[in-house]
């Protein structure tokens, strides 16, 4: 599914030149749960961002489904993203004008799904993940693990592909933080792939490999597990 050869990420400012990726070279199998581990400032969210197609490498190569992404304009990547990703973030990202229907709603209507449609599969999600009885409320009123599970609908209501979740239990406690393990694992398990930045040993634990990363590079790779 993805696969980059020498990949590299710099940013520039008139006076200083930083190196974030330096000749990343991974590959990540449909199916797969692939956890990137690292210190701050490793690098781990750059990668996250460039495979997520929000940014582009400065050099080399990124094939996703086999097609080369990198260099593509910002509207194509957008499109294959659209159809193809979903995100979950440390944050939450929600948009607190929207009920929680609204959150998980939202990316269907950049897609032109059919209303009917639409409904349809927020009330499924909201049901799988016991929430439904919040759909008229907003983010503020939502604890951590409730937003976090509201998160985590709305990057998978178009049922896409790919996973990708930076640091998705960083503003949790471990009982919400483990809810959230426990989602992506059964999400995995149904055959999404999914590619999670973190922290924490424990959570990265639940992929079946572990990258990583220091200085831009990738260090070590480790089979915590075989998928199937």
């Amino acid at each position: 599914m993805i696969k980059t050869n020498d990949l590299n990420k710099v940013y520039q400012t008139d006076e200083v030149e930083t190196t974030a990726l330096h000749q990343v070279n991974i590959e990540i199998k449909q199916g797969e749960f692939v956890s990137v581990m690292g210190p701050s400032g490793c690098g781990k969210s750059t990668l996250l961002n460039v495979l997520g197609m929000i940014d582009g490498p400065t050099s080399g190569e990124y094939l996703f489904n086999g097609e080369e992404i990198g260099h593509l304009s910002e509207r194509k990547r957008s499109e294959i993203r659209k159809h193809n990703l979903g995100f979950v973030f440390q944050s939450f990202n929600l948009i607190d004008e929207l009920t929680v229907f609204e959150n998980v709603e939202l990316p269907m209507l950049y897609t032109k799904v059919p209303s009917g449609e639409r409904k349809k599969r927020v009330e499924e999600l909201l049901e799988g993940m016991n929430i439904m009885h919040r759909r008229n409320h907003f983010p503020q009123q939502l604890s951590g693990g409730q937003q976090q599970r509201v998160a985590v609908a709305r990057a998978i209501v178009n049922r896409p592909k790919l996973i990708l979740a930076d640091e998705p239990t960083g503003n949790l406690d471990s009982s919400n933080g483990d809810e959230v393990m426990k989602i992506l694992s059964e999400l995995n398990a149904e055959g999404t792939t999914v590619l999670m930045v973190t922290h924490s040993q424990y959570c990265a634990e639940f992929g079946n490999r572990i990258i990583r990363m220091l200085d831009g590079q990738v260090v070590t790779e480790n089979v915590v597990k075989q998928y199937l």
